[in-house]
């Protein structure tokens, strides 16, 4: 994947070299039509090479491009981040109830898993024999 990347950036730079040297004359570029710009108190156009206007085009599309996606997805990174919130909020409810609830939840449960107590010795001439019903 990194050699088709690789590879990919290569032919762009050779093809913008190659618009670049094919197109090296001057231009004139106006930001306004006709004599509109005499009546803002300036000359607003500039001289520059015609593959300069032709990046400078391009790189100006894209920045707009990705302005207008951002702003586009706004809502999306708006929800995302709700979710996120609401999702940390839940773990550390899960997590507190991990805590809490961690001992048995019967009480019969509680008697069985108890430590077990040795029963006292009987006395000489004893018997331990089972209550009578």
């Amino acid at each position: 994947m990194r050699y088709l990347r690789m590879l990919f950036v290569a032919v762009l730079a050779i093809s913008l070299l190659t618009v670049a040297l094919a197109n090296r004359q001057i231009v004139d570029v106006s930001l306004f039509p006709g004599q509109f710009g005499q009546y803002l108190g300036g000359t607003w156009s500039a001289r520059m090479p015609l593959f300069l206007v032709i990046l400078l085009s391009l790189l100006i599309g894209m920045v707009l491009g990705l302005i207008w996606e951002w702003l586009r997805e706004s809502h999306l990174r708006q929800e995302s981040n709700r979710r996120a919130f609401e999702l940390r909020q839940l773990e550390r409810e899960v997590g507190g109830l991990r805590t809490t609830h961690a001992a048995p939840r019967d009480e019969l449960l509680a008697i069985l898993d108890a430590p077990r107590v040795a029963p006292a010795p009987a006395a000489p001439g004893q018997t331990t024999l089972p209550a009578p019903r």
